[in-house]
């Protein structure tokens, strides 16, 4: 009996070794995992800083007004291209499409819309037509 319960025992150890490496190893696969994946946010960050920094060049307004001079051929403004907000047109009215709609079907008829439960008002019922 004793010796049975010695191979019980040793066979747990055993076992809880084998368990205890296991874990071990697997630590340490997701631990590189981590330190990879920080590598690379790290790169990452450091590409998002380089392309800032290149936008940021070539976005310079001497550039831009350079840039701007040579390919849109633009004119100066003339005193006749103003105009006041009064010359302006008045804007049209909008129309409501699905309502002009509606009116050609007939639906588009006065509602009722139920009260509060908790006011003295009455909600509106149906009523049979009496013969």
């Amino acid at each position: 009996m004793i010796r049975l319960l010695h191979i019980i025992a040793i066979s747990a150890l055993i076992a809880s070794a084998g368990y205890a490496y296991s874990i071990k190893y697997d630590t340490l696969y997701y631990a590189e995992q981590v330190a990879k994946l920080k590598s690379k946010l790290q790169r990452e960050r450091e590409a998002i800083a380089v392309l800032q920094a290149e936008w940021q060049y070539l976005d310079r307004p001497d550039r831009l007004q350079e840039a701007a001079d040579k390919h849109l051929d633009l004119q100066p403004l003339k005193i006749q291209q103003l105009a006041r907000l009064s010359d302006l047109p008045n804007r049209p009215s909008r129309e409501d499409e699905i309502g002009r709609k509606l009116e050609a079907l007939g639906l588009l008829g006065p509602t009722s819309t139920p009260k509060d439960k908790n006011s003295d008002a009455r909600t509106p019922t149906t009523q049979t037509p009496k013969r």
